[in-house]
């Protein structure tokens, strides 16, 4: 999951883009008083198959805690489910290194799932799960950022469009590098990788990996309010055992404070 924490600069600069990662998650909490609505649309351009995702991030009690949820909408096209809700996801992150301007940061996430989209319809997984990942951001120079991923997922007794229903387990690892060409407009690359499985009968499971690269563009729009938008696309092209696949992603945040910050 990604947010849009920006860092303190002078009143008379508009603050830079410090992360904005759209398959990827960087290891920056939101900021005390700050809160970030993260809008992303990934289409297939193999089929019709296409994910949006709302994610909201607050932090709680100061930058060290922060929840966030995600709600999805979704259409498995080539699996024939129509447009509907999927599943969400309750998240907790820990700010346990860095977060302000150090030039390292991480911070665990743990997240549940909770099975809101249906499974008969190939809209969700049809039982409650977990869900951790480890970022590490590292800033290698003034212009150059890196953000690194590892992480894993669990549900149990999960169920498929016929009810089948078996464990299911999957793991994943990402690595981005951010050029901060300008101070609102950034280049990125980022390398995904995962495995995960599938139900292929009762109790019975089928394991698939799928690699991505995803170069992107993010830019940035500065209010006087201290409303920070953020827009972003990147263009998904599979490698590997994914070759062949490509999609587009759209990608558009607004942060802004809200109440009153503590000193």
């Amino acid at each position: 999951m990604a947010n849009d924490h920006a860092t303190s600069t002078p009143a008379a600069a508009p603050p830079p883009i410090r992360d904005n990662s759209f398959l990827l998650e960087e290891a920056y909490n939101q900021e005390d008083h700050v809160v970030q609505h993260i809008n992303s649309f990934y289409r297939s351009l193999d089929n019709r198959d296409w994910l949006y995702t709302f994610t909201q991030e607050w932090p709680f009690k100061g930058q060290k805690n922060q929840l966030s949820y995600t709600l999805t909408l979704t259409d498995p096209g080539r699996l024939g489910g129509g447009t509907g809700a999927g599943d969400t996801f309750l998240n907790y992150r820990y700010q346990w290194v860095g977060g302000g301007p150090e030039r390292i940061a991480f911070a665990p996430r743990l997240s549940l799932l909770i099975p809101t989209g249906d499974e008969e319809k190939s809209r969700g997984f049809g039982a409650f799960g977990l869900f951790v990942n480890l970022p590490l951001s590292v800033e290698f120079t003034p212009y150059l950022v890196g953000h690194s991923n590892l992480g894993t997922g669990w549900i149990p007794s999960a169920k498929n469009a016929m009810g089948d229903d078996a464990d299911l387990q999957a793991y994943f690892a990402g690595q981005s590098l951010i050029w901060l060409a300008r101070q609102n407009f950034n280049v990125m690359l980022e390398a995904v990788w995962a495995s995960e499985e599938e139900i292929a009968a009762s109790i019975e499971t089928d394991r698939s990996s799928s690699f991505f690269l995803n170069p992107g563009l993010r830019w940035a729009i500065n209010l006087p309010s201290g409303l920070q938008i953020v827009p972003g696309v990147s263009l998904p092209i599979g490698l590997g055992s994914s070759r062949g696949e490509e999609a587009f992603l759209l990608y558009l945040s607004f942060e802004h404070p809200i109440g009153k910050r503590s000193h």
